[in-house]
């Protein structure tokens, strides 16, 4: 393997404080239903096709994008810690990463940490940079949907 094509890891933490208990954000997450609500970056919408929540179970969803895009996206969930940790791992098609998504209780708040761990993406700034804005997005839509700002 040259230089070139070398695999270069990366990792992306965000992070947002919630006026909302740790149940209520994991329970956002852990129904489809309520997911697909508030999932994705802004203006962008989720049909989804599997979601067994469960360690071994499968999510898989498609993301539209406002400009008629559509992106599938395949995952399994690695592990369910109620209300404190979701793990999953994203196989893809467009790139691999491990999300973690942490429920920290802040007294009456609940700061939510996710940490997204790729080995192939490290070189690719802009996709580093879509991911970043689009966590921050992912946040407000999920301030919204739960009632108020984060």
């Amino acid at each position: 393997m040259n230089e070139k094509s070398a695999m270069v890891p990366y990792k992306v933490v965000s992070s947002r404080l919630f006026k909302h208990s740790p149940k209520k954000l994991f329970d956002a997450f852990a129904d489809s239903e309520t997911l697909k609500k508030w999932w994705g970056p802004q203006g962008f919408a989720n049909t989804i096709e599997a979601f067994d929540f469960r360690p071994g179970g499968v999510w898989r969803h498609t993301m539209h994008a406002p400009d008629g895009g559509a992106f599938e996206n395949d995952s399994e969930f690695i592990e369910i810690d109620r209300p404190k940790r979701i793990s999953l791992l994203h196989k893809g098609p467009m790139h691999v990463f491990t999300l973690t998504m942490d429920f920290i209780p802040r007294g009456a708040q609940t700061e939510l940490v996710w940490t997204m761990d790729s080995q192939n993406m490290g070189e690719n700034k802009e996709m580093i940079g879509f991911i970043e804005a689009a966590n921050q997005q992912n946040f407000d839509k999920l301030a919204a949907h739960l009632g108020g700002k984060g």
